[in-house]
């Protein structure tokens, strides 16, 4: 019979070749992905060498991915597996990219220990599109900095700020974003940050506010950080002296005022978070030097 000649493979014998089921081999071959070369005299299917090849073939592309429908294109050379798999390297990359967010949600959920409303809450911050979080971060813009009378300068500043993941962003970023979108969607915060931009925004034509370098610049924090290191108390007198040389004789009371509103109102964490999400290397967290000088202050005013 044909179907005992060597070169003449059933579907059974072609299934132990090849290490795959019959139960498969009989549905590729239905689908048109490995049609049979001939039938027996008996109507069974029959297949050959090149059968074997083309089954391996199937195989390594379903193993890829591929549909049997793109397999079946692919074959009958509709199209080529360069062409699909473009595409699927694409869905592919989107597919990391949502893994590394769910990844990102449940171990910020693992670090939390957030409750089912809380994770929904995260998980729907985490897959806002570019334009949701633009939208997002413009609004918390508005609402802190639209209106301030401040330098033109700085307010080009404040309206160039951007704060948005990349394509593919690490697992860190998405935490922080998640972090932030809370953080800018409290009006507690939002309320107790207009303050502090009020208190430290120089107006037109007037110089900085007291205290307004705490935070425009790094060399207060990093003064305050170096005196710290040398094991210097706030309320000793190189405490006083570095106040003196951070700032002079300009209204102390002022200056606790801008530092504690800063303080109060999260400022540091929020520079913090907005360097994760850009991916960029941030500096130290201040925050024990904030509330050093801050004591230190403190001290100066009831002296």
């Amino acid at each position: 019979m044909d179907d005992e000649r060597p070169e003449v493979l059933t579907i059974g014998r072609l299934a132990r070749r090849t290490g795959l089921s019959v139960r498969t081999l009989r549905f590729w071959s239905d689908e048109g992905a490995v049609p049979p070369v001939a039938r027996s005299a008996s109507g069974y299917r029959l297949y050959d060498a090149g059968s074997v090849a083309r089954v391996e073939l199937v195989r390594t592309l379903r193993e890829l991915g591929l549909g049997l429908d793109e397999v079946c294109r692919v074959l009958s050379g509709r199209t080529t597996v360069a062409e699909v798999a473009d595409a699927h390297v694409t869905a592919l990359d989107a597919r990391i990219r949502s893994l590394k967010v769910s990844r990102a949600v449940l171990s910020t959920v693992v670090t939390r220990g957030s409750t089912a409303e809380e994770t929904a809450l995260m998980n729907r911050l985490a897959r806002l599109s570019a334009a949701e979080r633009k939208q997002v971060i413009d609004e918390f813009k508005e609402e802190v900095f639209g209106g301030l009378d401040a330098e033109p300068r700085l307010r080009d500043r404040v309206r160039a700020i951007t704060v948005d993941l990349p394509d593919d962003p690490t697992p860190d970023q998405v935490d922080a974003w998640i972090e932030l979108a809370e953080l800018v969607g409290d009006p507690g915060f939002r309320a107790r940050l207009r303050s502090w931009m009020e208190l430290n925004t120089p107006a037109p034509g007037q110089g900085p506010p007291p205290g307004a370098s705490i935070w425009w610049t790094r060399q207060v924090v990093q003064s305050v950080a170096e005196a710290r290191r040398r094991g210097a108390a706030p309320d000793g007198p190189e405490g006083a002296d570095l106040l003196s040389e951070l700032f002079g004789d300009a209204d102390r009371v002022a200056v606790l005022r801008s530092l504690e509103a800063g303080i109060e109102a999260g400022a540091e964490r929020y520079r913090r978070l907005v360097a994760r999400v850009r991916g960029q290397h941030a500096s130290p967290d201040a925050s024990e030097d904030l509330e050093w000088l801050a004591r230190a202050l403190r001290v100066a005013d009831q002296a």
